[in-house]
């Protein structure tokens, strides 16, 4: 009586790919691994290539260099990980070749051949690169053969089309997964959304509509996480790219706080970063590479992107504290607080596009305000140094009718020489992300 489309995703395979070559593998099936970890086992490759960025290229790498084998990472494009801003996947490459994988961006590949138990990967304006096998990773489209022959109206890369009941265009036919286009929470648009969540969330709807029940999906944000060797990164919601490409007019901040309170041992810093339309402070998105605590603020933070809570009111939530889980003013909580005074004017920021502009401004000053130590062990260029426990007292060193760009390791210390500043008449800017976040935007780029 009634029908149900699950095909899932297959991976995209270019027509320059030899399919049937033994040493080129693509990643769908618990079959697929275990034919990799045959051929791995049987041959002993010493050398891999990667052909995407993407999550399976990633934890193919990852697990391909535990095993002690030399691994290239080819991408098309100028990151991994394209879900992420370009200035947050500059953690990822970071923690990438730190474990010995090799990067390559901007590889238009031409070609693959499979010859005497190797692989040469030929792309424009780059030398061949050979290799012992090939994982090709490079994305996924909607499986959508029987739903093409079946007639059924199709959308974006071909997915199925299917109202909030999980229905397509045709009576008693069903389909979920990620063969199906559905909307999108943040931005109210169709959208292809590959993710194991909302699949398993859409089968329960459409087993609740064909028995009579009145269930309805109410969309994806995309919410996900992956484990780079000990680092995590996790997101949800619409980053930087989509936001401009929809011509939102967002804020957004940066912050680096620890995964638990300072004192208590283990603690680790995460990177965050928070956006959120201007004028309503509806937040849009958040990012997050780390390594404790990341999963679960990510959580947070999607809950409330799902619920509509206002960008600002992330300070008021009541979460969970004890020294070795939290901090009592929780990372979620601080990315509240900053967006409170940004909106309120207590704290006016700049970010890292802005600095090249500011040092070619005569009317501005760059300034560092970090230890001695630290600032001797590298800082931006053309930021002056004064410690903040020295800044009351050297106030009279700095121009008044100059607009004045603080800058330190983490972004709390300039927050309180910006506050500092203002309380003295100065007009003073500071840098979300701190000096770690400059320094690998700029050490990647």
């Amino acid at each position: 009586d009634k029908l149900i489309l699950s095909p899932g995703a297959k991976p995209s395979v270019p027509a320059y790919a030899p399919t049937n070559a033994e040493n080129v593998f693509t990643l769908r099936t618990v079959e697929d691994t275990f034919r990799i970890h045959e051929y791995i086992e049987r041959n002993k490759p010493k050398t891999v290539t990667v052909i995407g960025g993407g999550f399976i290229g990633l934890e193919m790498a990852e697990n391909l260099r535990n095993l002690g084998m030399n691994v290239t990472i080819l991408q098309r494009g100028d990151q991994l990980l394209s879900i992420l801003d370009r200035d947050m996947a500059s953690f990822i490459h970071a923690k990438f070749k730190a474990s010995g994988v090799r990067l390559v961006f901007g590889a238009k590949i031409t070609a693959i051949q499979s010859e005497n138990g190797r692989v040469s990967v030929t792309a424009e304006h780059m030398p061949t690169l050979d290799s012992d096998m090939v994982i090709l990773s490079i994305g996924v489209t909607p499986e959508n053969t029987l739903a093409e022959k079946a007639g059924l109206t199709l959308g974006q890369k071909g997915a199925i089309v299917v109202n909030d009941k999980m229905e397509t265009s045709k009576p008693d036919i069903y389909a979920v997964g990620d063969a199906v286009e559905i909307s999108h929470v943040v931005t109210g648009k169709p959208a292809v959304i590959s993710l194991a969540g909302p699949a398993n969330k859409q089968g329960r709807i459409a087993a609740d509509n064909i028995c009579g029940l009145d269930s309805h999906y109410r969309g994806s944000q995309g919410s996900s996480v992956v484990k780079i060797f000990d680092m995590t990164a996790a997101m949800t919601g619409i980053g930087e790219k989509t936001a401009q490409k929809l011509g939102i007019d967002y804020e957004k901040i940066i912050l680096s706080p620890a995964s638990h309170a300072g004192y208590y041992p283990g603690a680790s810093v995460m990177t965050m970063k928070v956006l959120y339309e201007k004028k309503t402070e509806k937040l849009l998105g958040a990012q997050i590479v780390g390594y404790d605590g990341v999963d679960k603020r990510i959580d947070v933070l999607a809950t409330a992107i799902f619920a509509g809570l206002p960008a600002s009111e992330l300070k008021d939530l009541d979460l969970a504290y004890a020294p070795p889980y939290s901090s009592a003013k929780d990372p979620v909580n601080m990315a509240g607080f900053i967006i409170d005074n940004v909106e309120n004017g207590i704290v006016k920021h700049f970010h890292y596009e802005d600095i090249d502009a500011l040092r070619h401004d005569p009317n501005v000053i760059l300034l560092d305000t970090r230890t001695v130590p630290e600032y001797m062990r590298g800082h931006a260029e053309g930021f002056i140094h004064i410690p903040l426990d020295d800044l009351r007292g050297r106030l009279h060193e700095l121009d008044r009718t100059k607009k004045i760009y603080v800058m330190c390791q983490s972004g709390l210390r300039s927050y309180l020489a910006t506050r500092i500043l203002m309380q003295n008449g100065f007009d003073a800017y500071n840098f979300s992300g701190g000096f770690r976040f400059y320094q690998s935007v700029h050490m990647d780029i």
